[in-house]
């Protein structure tokens, strides 16, 4: 397949259109990201820098972004090519794409979480970090509640630590 007309842009936001062709791109080709609700992911693309977007003419068919400090640690979410456009090379230049952006470039080390394309990503250069396994899910949790009680300088500071 030619895709030499694919263009890759950066982008800060999506219209509630390229939303909507965002949801069907992640529904065809991201199971971990189906049925996400168009608000959250405007949220999510707001938060991010930098997000890359891979059009063929105006159809949206490859999408990722990242989170970073710039300077140390940087992680790529939502890595994604529409299933009639995979094999081409362009999941491997959406992530060359996202590393060479200006804020990832200088980046110290770049994380990504990945089910099953472990070997896509090794043949980009990422290596399996078995070090790096916590994950935290969620939950309400009301620090303000465990300041309270806190009786002493000794347990502000034990508080303080465990909210690191």
């Amino acid at each position: 397949m030619d895709c030499r007309h694919i263009q890759f842009q950066y982008v800060e936001t999506l219209t509630p259109a390229e939303l909507a062709q965002l949801r069907s791109l992640f529904d065809v080709a991201a199971f971990w990201a189906c049925d996400r609700p168009a608000e959250d992911l405007a949220i999510a693309i707001a938060h991010s820098h930098p997000v890359v977007v891979a059009w063929d003419g105006a159809a949206l068919i490859g999408f990722a972004r990242a989170t970073s400090d710039g300077v140390y640690r940087a992680t790529i979410w939502d890595v994604v090519i529409h299933p009639h456009y995979q094999g081409a090379g362009l999941g491997r230049k959406l992530v060359q794409t996202v590393l060479g952006h200006p804020h990832m470039s200088r980046v110290e080390r770049v994380y990504l979480m990945t089910t099953n394309q472990q070997r896509f990503y090794e043949r980009i250069g990422f290596q399996e970090n078995p070090t790096t396994t916590m994950v935290l899910f969620n939950q309400p949790f009301d620090l303000s509640a465990e300041w309270a009680t806190a009786d002493s300088g000794e347990a502000a500071e034990e508080v303080q630590e465990r909210s690191r």
